[in-house]
């Protein structure tokens, strides 16, 4: 009976939460939830996308709609802004002379935060890039022989140029499999681009006096009850098949690791508990299956990563859907 009881507050927390998003951030719907199976499984996203559609007040609106320890404002939010002349110093912090205590001490830099906010990531050299990737899987920063422990809510949402456009980097392979998701955010659709032309104002309004509808630890406790979703055998075996398929794929160099497979599985229970189940669904599959897993992946060329995952997945969800004929 408590069980029950705290899977409907969790449902109940994830819908107050998806609609106060909503106030600012409209016609988003499926970014949102994407957003959040990210944060619910204790991952990173990674948003690629043109300038102006968004990405940067939806991070704002997110972080100022969890209230921190003081509730004033929000968690602790940060912004970097990836240039090609920033150093890791600039994320991580430095030591500095204490003129009062006569010694060394260490400046923490944006990374000790809650939400972060990595805005253009592919602008920053490899160098700068890479100073990301003992937070975004470790939680801890180590300088030297120190290790500093980051919060326990930490949450990346890293925003990057398509790679096509003048003075971008590609993110290594390494950072890439940190990302338990990449979506393109994209533009809304012509109806919902005319109400925000109309409501602007108000939007903006929304954003400044946006309400606090959860605490960090509700977030907390939320990252729980996601690892509590039921995924059934063939739902798992499936997830196996589609790791498996990536690696033996002819159009497919690199294939999907042992992580990336877990990481599959963590997505696919937080996806379901954002929905409102506690139990993944065949349909979860379908969706969660590209944002996860098409990032990870390297294509022999552009026509193959157009088709190569999409076939796997079709191959798989017919498999599904005969052993639920065959019942």
């Amino acid at each position: 009976m408590e069980q029950t009881i705290q899977v409907e507050q969790a449902i109940e927390n994830i819908q107050r939460l998806v609609e106060n998003i909503e106030k600012v951030i409209r016609g988003k719907r499926n970014q949102i939830q994407f957003i959040l199976t990210a944060l619910l499984a204790k991952g990173h996203i990674l948003m690629e996308d043109n300038p102006g559609t968004g990405k940067t007040v939806m991070a704002k609106t997110l972080a100022q709609s969890i209230a921190g320890r003081t509730h004033d404002g929000g968690v602790n939010f940060k912004r970097i802004q990836f240039t090609p002349d920033l150093l890791p110093m600039d994320l991580i912090g430095s030591h500095i002379f204490d003129d009062v205590q006569k010694e060394f001490i260490f400046k923490r830099g944006p990374l000790f935060c809650n939400v972060l906010l990595a805005d253009e990531i592919n602008r920053a050299s490899p160098k700068v890039q890479s100073a990301l990737l003992e937070c975004m899987a470790e939680h801890q920063i180590t300088i030297g022989e120190t290790t500093y422990p980051l919060e326990k809510m930490f949450f990346t949402i890293a925003t990057q140029n398509p790679v096509e456009m003048e003075g971008t980097y590609p993110l290594p392979a390494a950072q890439l499999d940190r990302f338990f998701i990449k979506i393109v955010f994209g533009y809304v659709d012509e109806e919902t681009e005319l109400d925000i032309y109309n409501n602007y104002l108000g939007i903006a309004n929304n954003l400044e006096h946006i309400e606090q509808v959860l605490s960090m630890e509700e977030i907390l406790f939320l990252q729980e009850e996601a690892e509590k979703v039921h995924v059934h055998e063939e739902i798992v075996k499936a997830v196996r098949n589609i790791v498996w398929d990536t690696r033996r794929h002819n159009d497919i160099l690199l294939g999907a690791s042992t992580r990336s497979g877990i990481t599959f599985l963590k997505c696919l229970k937080a996806f379901a508990l954002v929905n409102g189940r506690t139990f993944v669904t065949e349909d979860d599959l379908q969706i969660i299956t590209p944002p996860v897993l098409d990032h990870r992946l390297i294509y022999r060329n552009r026509d193959a990563k157009q088709k190569a995952l999409a076939s796997i997945l079709d191959k798989e969800m017919s498999r599904l859907g005969k052993l639920r004929l065959d019942k």
